[in-house]
């Protein structure tokens, strides 16, 4: 084994724990555009990253990924304070009607009316 394919060795299982990391963290964003933009992002950049087997070139992406995960927590947190509805491609639930199991119904009132049911009234 030589000393660059001992590096490697000792960087990789690094780079995959930061990789879960920034992945992980992703999922902690309030809203769904947020968490899959992190999502594909981390997975972007580092598919662009794969190939490159110098050291010090490895070493300063894990120190930038080490800030980007530092930044991503930070903004994680402030986008808890900031929560909105789930979105339909979520899972929200949405809609007056009522499914088999009870489960489809609006989370809130929007206060629209139907021009049917305002003749009802």
């Amino acid at each position: 084994m030589s000393v660059a394919s001992g590096a490697a060795v000792q960087t990789a299982p690094k780079v995959r724990s930061l990789y879960r990391k920034l992945l992980r963290q992703g999922e902690q964003f309030a809203a769904y555009n947020f968490r899959e933009y992190a999502k594909r992002r981390t997975r972007d950049s580092f598919r662009e990253h794969r190939n490159i087997q110098d050291e010090n070139q490895i070493q300063e992406l894990l120190q930038k990924g080490v800030k980007e995960l530092q930044s991503l927590k930070r903004q994680t947190v402030v986008s808890q304070f900031f929560q909105m509805d789930r979105l339909v491609v979520e899972g929200g639930k949405t809609g007056k009607q009522r499914g088999d199991r009870n489960d489809i119904m609006r989370q809130k009132d929007t206060g629209w009316v139907s021009d049917a049911q305002a003749m009802i009234w």
